[in-house]
Order: structure tokens, then sequence, then C-alpha cells
């Protein structure tokens, strides 16, 4: 299945020196009217103004520590490192991949024949497409969004944005020739979607004018769009409401090469309703709110449920005929339930099985359900136990498949799925990129305020001794489904752990790893149980003397991010460094700024007074008071993030500032939702965040 766009871190005097003045008084939450809603003018020259003051004021404190050098030095080579994974996707024959290093900032798409890729992982690569060149030719700030190719064509819509915004301009280039096709098909600069019908027609989702963006930002509206006509006269095929998330133009690619276009209209962030658009009209789909379309396989609709629906259990793998889509009652099976430690995190489908990469407990193992004489098996594809498995390419009309392996101190290994996926071949494993001959990956759990038990992976030195003076860094995210299993991290283990720190993942409710039930156990007004998760992971670590609040720091992007606004406000006591990257901390305004609106269905409305009373509990920006276990914390954000606004940053940071609260800020005026742009931005937030880390926790 192809969808082209949906529904997914000087001393401690000196720091408090830098940015603080006297405290308030006895200050309290806020009320009445907010008075830093022109930070929320994202170009306005005011705000601009004062984010280069806040940018100069905290740059001064961190790249002038002695240790920002080396620090901003390994994370520039480990940014730019050649010895990466080129993974990428399956296209007519090749192996497709993104590629970014010293030489190619912006990156280039380039690809390689299938045959040669699986050889070794390393073949000779042929470039498609140049990024940088592009950029410079057309004096713009691209950043590349993505390519999709038409089956049995050289053409592709290419996807740039301006400075790594969501909104993406659509450009018709023709891989062929190298170049843009001349009065090809262009879809201008939107939070939109395409798909290819056939080589003279696609399917849009933009902003067509008045009324056909919904409040959230995305398309409500796909139209069919035939080659040789203005965009403005494309034919409407579907319309969404104002109130969903957006309308999201797709296909399905069957294993016979049978290509259905659909519609994924999302009415909330976790509900969606799909379309049948092959016909006259459109079809709707029999399936739950709640579901996944996978794609198909042998002429079955292949979906995972996020809901139990007609007797099938909440997280189920289903398959039913196509021709059963639009009928009440579809002839469903179910390919796998999945225990309540248990989960589905991917499915790939080959020419000859479905594929199912999950979690056993937050470790990785990979499933192959294959359909012979109207009999469906079972088999376990024997890849290495006890961390995460991820797939790398595979395509319904092709055998060929790739998956990666990885732990916290394993570096990726790239595997080829042979054999009709019955066996696999270590590809190419790649050198390691810190010292870890001494270091130690172990799984805790730490019990919840409610009794739940929660897991967490603790990376260390294998000779540290527990006496509760070890600086530890604590991430965690908790939201939208999001499953964070061992991975192997260079920058967390070159910057961090090499040196002596020791890295913590919890793997808190609100995420995926057990599936949709430990997501949907802390939704909206039961949020409380995410957080109380996280300080219960905080206490199972100072009990166990790995660390203590003193040399304890935290950090989250995004919703993570939230995460961390919310823990330093509850618990400040229990650390000393918090790292807020691209944050959401407005809780009563978040839905209506940029794309806010779509999460709805995560945090609850602050329209609805059950939801917004819980909102204002926990509001990171509006609950700040100035207290003295409070730590100094370290906020960045990017202007051109257009999903999760920098006034939020802004805001709590300017809140920090008039309670005398000490606060370092720092704000990418290039990057977007990543807040890096490119890879030598990328290098310095993390040298950044990890210059802070050293300060507060192991001085």
């Amino acid at each position: 299945m192809r969808l082209s766009a949906l529904v997914a871190a000087g001393a401690a005097a000196l720091l408090l020196a830098s940015c603080s003045t006297t405290p308030n008084t006895e200050p309290t939450a806020m009320t009445g009217e907010d008075p830093y809603l022109w930070l929320e003018e994202i170009e306005g020259e005011r705000a601009l103004a004062w984010v280069r003051e806040q940018n100069q004021r905290s740059l001064a404190v961190l790249e002038g520590d002695p240790r920002y050098a080396q620090l901003h030095a390994d994370s520039l080579a480990l940014a730019t490192n050649r010895d990466r994974l080129p993974l990428g996707g399956i296209h007519e024959g090749h192996y497709y991949n993104f590629w970014q290093d010293e030489t190619h900032v912006r990156g280039i798409y380039r690809r390689a024949p299938l045959a040669a890729f699986a050889r070794n992982g390393n073949p000779q690569w042929e470039t498609v497409i140049d990024i940088d060149a592009i950029a410079a030719a057309e004096n713009a700030n691209w950043v590349f969004k993505g390519a999709d190719c038409l089956e049995g064509t050289t053409r592709c819509m290419v996807a740039l944005s301006d400075g790594g915004r969501d909104a993406s301009t659509y450009r018709e280039y023709d891989l062929a020739a190298r170049a843009f096709v001349t009065d090809g098909f262009i879809v201008p600069a939107a939070k939109a979607s395409v798909a290819w019908v056939d080589q003279n027609t696609l399917l849009v989702g933009t902003d067509w004018g008045p009324g056909t963006m919904t409040e959230s930002g995305y398309a409500a509206v796909i139209k069919r769009w035939r080659r040789g006509t203005p965009l403005a006269s494309a034919e409407e095929v579907l319309r969404g409401q104002v109130q969903d998330v957006g309308v999201f133009a797709g296909i399905l690619q069957g294993t016979d090469g049978r290509r259905v276009p659909i519609a994924v209209e999302a009415d909330t962030f976790f509900e969606s309703t799909y379309w049948r658009l092959d016909g006259p009209t459109p079809q709707r789909f029999t399936l739950p709110t709640k579901a996944t379309i996978r794609g198909i396989y042998q002429g079955r609709l292949i979906f995972t449920i996020e809901e139990a629906w007609r007797g099938h259990p909440q997280g189920a793998l289903i398959a039913y005929p196509l021709e059963d889509s639009g009928v009440e009652a579809p002839r469903t099976q179910v390919l796998f339930a999945p225990n309540e430690r248990q989960s589905i995190e991917g499915v790939e489908i080959t020419r000859d099985a479905v594929l199912v990469a999950g979690y056993e407990n937050v470790r990785g193992r990979l499933l192959r359900f294959a359909l012979n004489a109207g009999a469906w098996t079972r088999t376990t594809v024997a890849l290495p136990e006890n961390g995460s498995i991820s797939f790398a390419g595979a395509s319904p009309t092709r055998s060929e498949a790739f998956a990666v392996f990885e732990d916290y101190v394993t570096p990726d290994t790239l595997y080829a799925l042979e054999n009709r996926s019955t066996g696999v071949r270590a590809v190419r494993s790649l050198p390691a990129l810190f010292n870890a001959s001494r270091v130690v990956a172990e799984q805790f759990e730490a019990v919840s305020r409610d009794g739940t038990r929660v897991p967490y992976f603790v990376v260390r030195p294998r000779d540290m001794q527990l006496n509760g003076e070890n600086p530890t860094l604590l991430w965690a995210y908790g939201g939208f489904q999001v499953s964070y299993p061992p991975s192997y991290s260079a920058f967390a283990g070159k910057l961090w752990v090499e040196r002596g720190g020791v890295y913590v993942v919890a793997n808190i409710r609100g995420g995926g790893e057990f599936g949709p039930a430990w997501h949907q156990a802390g939704l909206r007004t039961n949020r409380q149980v995410i957080y109380d998760d996280f300080y219960a992971v905080q206490r199972d670590l100072v009990e166990r003397r790995i660390t203590s609040p003193r040399r304890l720091g935290i950090m989250g992007g995004s919703n993570g991010g939230l995460l961390m606004g919310v823990m330093l406000n509850q618990h400040p006591e229990m650390v000393n460094a918090g790292v807020v990257q691209v944050p959401l901390l407005d809780m009563l305004r978040y839905d209506q700024l940029l794309a806010g609106a779509s999460w709805v269905d995560e945090y609850g409305s602050p329209s609805n007074p059950e939801e917004r009373a819980f909102l204002e509990s926990i509001s990171p920006y509006q609950n700040l008071r100035a207290r003295p276990d409070f730590p100094l914390p370290f906020v960045l954000t990017s202007t051109k993030d257009d999903r999760v606004h920098p006034g939020h940053a802004r805001k709590y940071v300017a809140r920090m500032l008039e309670l005398g609260m000490p606060v370092l800020y720092y704000e990418n005026i290039d990057g977007g939702h990543s807040a890096a742009a490119n890879l030598n931005e990328a290098a310095r937030r993390r040298a950044l965040e990890y210059t802070y880390l050293t300060q507060r926790l192991m001085d």
C-alpha cells in the first residue's frame, strides 16, 4: 500500500546567572489574557527579534563551553558518517535510497539494481535526483520529502518542502531524463497528497480554495486531475468535512499487479473511513473506524484493527476477499491476534507472503503468513532475538524483501529475506559507532500508581557502581501509539554513554509497545497515567541506585516535549535537567495552532468543559510556577515547524523569564519538525543538547 501523505535534544552558576532575574514572590498560575500571544506570530519582526536575543544568550552559554567543540565534532562526524545502511524501497527492479552526507547536505535520491543491492548492501549507486543541485539552481531552501513513482513508468511525483515544513510542493519528475517534466504535473505548496491513477491521471488532495481545507490544515477534497488540463479544472471525487483531520489520496497495489485507488478520510487522528475510488462513485470499505489497511494479498484485503470488531479482538491482523470490501458482512479471517504483551508494529506484503514485524515484551520478532490452497500458514522467520526488527523494503509484485535488526549495543544489520521470505541472509552489518565493549543493556520494570508494570531499558557501563551518582538521561515519548523498542543510537552512545553516562528509554503508556490498548489507556482525560508511568520509572531508577535526582535528566520531543513540560511541573524535585524539544506546552490553545486540531482525539478538546478542566490541570505553560527545586531546562524548537507551532516553546520560555526562572532556549530558524533542515543543523542541535546535559548532570 502506498499512501502519499498520512496519517506519526560553563558551570551551573554560569547557567543560572545568564538567564535569571529576581523571582516573583509566590507566583501563581497564569490567569486572564495571554500576554505572549505576539510570540505566536511565526515570522513576526518582534517575535524573531526575541528569538535571536534568546538564541544569542543561550548559545553563548553552551557553545562557549570548552567541551562543546569536541561534542560538535563527534556529532558532525556521526551525522555525516557514510557507514550507514542505505535503506529505502523497491521499485521496478531497483532499490531506491535517499542519502545525505557532508557532500550531499540536502541529499540525493539514488538507485541500484535490486540484485546488486542484495549482494552486500553496498552497490554502485546511480543518482537520479540531486536535491543540493536543484536547491542551488533554483536558489531555494528545498528539503526532500519523498517521491511517489508509478509502476511501469519512469515518472515520479517528487515532494519538496521549503525549509522542512510539512507543506510540500509536488512536481513531476522523469527518472530517465533526470529532470522535472516540462509542462508536467505541479501541485503548489500545501499539506497535500497525490497518488497516480495512471500515467496521465492523478488523485490530488490540496488547497482548492475557501472551504476545501480542514481545521487541521489538511486537504478536505480529493479531485481527479488529468494531464494537459489546468489543476483548477480537476474533477471532484470525494469531499470530507472541515472537522476531519484530512482526506488523503492513496493506492493499494495488489500482488497480482492490480492497482486500486483509494481515499482515507481521517475523521479523527485515530478514526478513519476508507473509500474505494475505482468505480463510478466512491464506495466505503467495510471496516471499523479504528483500522489500518495494510495492502492486498492474493485478492484479499489485509488490515489491522485498533478496536474489537465483529467478535475479533483489538489489535488483530485480518483478511477478507477484496470483493467483500463494500458488503455488510465480509468473510473475515483472523491471521494473528496478539496477547496483552504482544503487538503488531509493521506489515509488509510481498508476492509470496504477508510479513508481520512486532514485539513480545518490547522485543522484536518477524512472522510470515502465506495462503496456499485456501489455507493460511504461519511461521516465525529466524532473525536475532532481544532487539527490534523493522522492514527495509518490499513490494507486493516482487518476492524480494529486506529487514533490519538492531539493539542498543548492536549496530544495524541488513537482512535479505530469501526463498519466498522463509529464510534470511545477513547482507551487511554496520561498524560500531561508539565503544560498546564495556556497555550492557538491561530491561527492568517499574510499577505505576495503578499497579501497571511499565518496562524500561537501561544502557550503562558494565562496571558501573550502583551508588546513586551516575549521570542518567531518561527519554520517553508516550503518545500516538508510537513504539520505542531497542535501537542502536549512535548519538546517545557516543555523546553520552561512552563518556560515562547512563541512557534510559521508558516504554510508558500512550505508546504502541503492547498494542492499541497500551495507547488508548492514556487518551484524553486518562492521560495522567502516562505521567504516572514516567514518574514510576524515575523513582525506580533512584530506588535501584542507578542514579539520584541530582544526576537525573529527562528528554523528549513533540508529544514527548509535552511530557517533559508536565513532568517538570509535577515532579521537578526528581531531576536536575530537562531537554524539551519541539514541544506542545500551551494545551488550552494547541488546537488553534497549525496541525493542533488534528490531535483532539489524543489530548481532548479545550472546548469540552470536562476535557478543558483536565487540560488546565496539566498544561505546562499555564501551570508554571517559580520554585527552588525547578531545574534549569533547555527548550528547543524550529521557526519552520508547521506541525507543532513554535509559539508553544516561545511563550513557555517567555513566561519562565517573567517568573525569574532560569532557562536556555534555542530556535533553529530553518529546520522543520525535527528542528534540523540538514545534517549540519542536526549535528549542532545534538551537540548543544549534550553540552547542556554534561553541564547539568556530570559537573
